[in-house]
């Protein structure tokens, strides 16, 4: 009898190490378009550390911007090279490679991540909807707005023409509009980068030097502070982005950034990670899956779980986790 239960206890004792022996031996690789702002480097800090805790192997890559079409093909293959049991993709464009994805789903599971894929044939997806982001943005200047009230001018800065989120985005933003004394008079696309963005906001507040918002993405609207500040007109643009970074954060907080959307980045990190690992065992997966949208502003800044979408000031990338060669 004592003999039994000794088993017994070592069983149990022997349960947590099997089940991380069963999953250290996963291999999951991740695209990213890029890691060049604090959005994805909190959807990275989410990633990595959820694959710590799960013990899996993850190999992250990044392809350097929402331009770089070709290498984000090339870090696929490489994917493919790393014999990973799952891919991870934050796509560069909607229609991104989706016919080469779905063929290669066929062997190896195909995941999207975070920006939304045309194809239909992967396995599953987390991210939120670009398009509630651009609307949620919208409903908010909106609800400040409503038709009939005093007409208000809006500059639209949404990032990549065709990258991104941004047409779901422009689409969900102009549709919250309809009904509101708001008036869209330009937008402007370019690259996420500080050079392209800082271009576009000092030719939209000199083609429009009375506008009252400037909203576009987290790159445009932290480089906007200082360009507004600098303003030496009596009228200043507020301004708004259609999702969060450390410095929105901050401008927020300040007074000098209105009101951005918050789509929880280290927590989608987290859920891709789980629903990856979650799949490869066997479990059942949502098709898609993603947290819910916060808006932000100087009413609930101060009250919102920060760590859910922001990664620590100190953190830097990591491109692997376990062992990835």
């Amino acid at each position: 009898m004592f003999k039994h239960i000794c088993i017994f206890i070592l069983l149990i004792i022997s349960l947590p190490i099997m089940a991380q022996e069963k999953t250290s031996k996963l291999r999951v690789c991740a695209v990213y378009p890029h890691l060049k702002d604090s959005y994805w480097l909190s959807i990275n800090f989410g990633m990595t550390n959820q694959a710590k805790l799960k013990a899996i192997n993850l190999k992250v890559l990044e392809s350097g911007g929402y331009n770089n079409h070709d290498e984000q093909w090339q870090q696929i293959e490489k994917c493919l090279t790393f014999k990973a049991d799952a891919i991870l993709i934050g796509a560069i464009y909607f229609e991104s490679v989706s016919e080469q994805l779905e063929l290669i789903n066929l062997d190896t599971p195909i995941f999207g991540l975070v920006n939304e894929l045309s194809a239909t044939k992967l396995v599953a997806s987390t991210g939120v909807s670009w398009s509630q982001m651009g609307f949620k943005l919208g409903e908010y200047l909106a609800k400040k707005h409503p038709k009939g009230s005093k007409p208000v001018t809006l500059a639209w800065l949404p990032g990549p023409k065709s990258g991104g989120g941004t047409p779901q985005a422009s689409q969900g933003l102009i549709t919250a509009l309809k009904n509101s004394s708001v008036e869209l008079v330009t937008t402007q696309y370019g690259l996420n980068e500080k050079i392209s963005q800082f271009a576009l906001i000092n030719q939209t507040l000199k083609n429009y030097p009375n506008i009252d918002y400037l909203a576009g993405n987290a790159v445009m609207a932290e480089m906007a502070i200082s360009e507004v500040a600098n303003l030496t007109t009596p009228k200043k643009p507020q301004i708004l982005s259609h999702y969060f970074s450390h410095g929105v954060y901050r401008g927020i907080r300040r007074g000098k950034i209105l009101m951005a959307n918050s789509d929880q980045m280290v927590n989608q990190g987290k859920m891709a990670i789980n629903q990856v690992v979650d799949f490869l065992q066997g479990r059942d997966v949502k098709y898609n899956q993603g947290p819910e949208i916060l808006s932000l502003d100087q009413n609930n800044i101060n009250n919102f779980d920060v760590a859910s979408s922001l990664s620590p000031s100190d953190f830097k990338p990591l491109y692997s986790v376990g062992d990835t060669h």
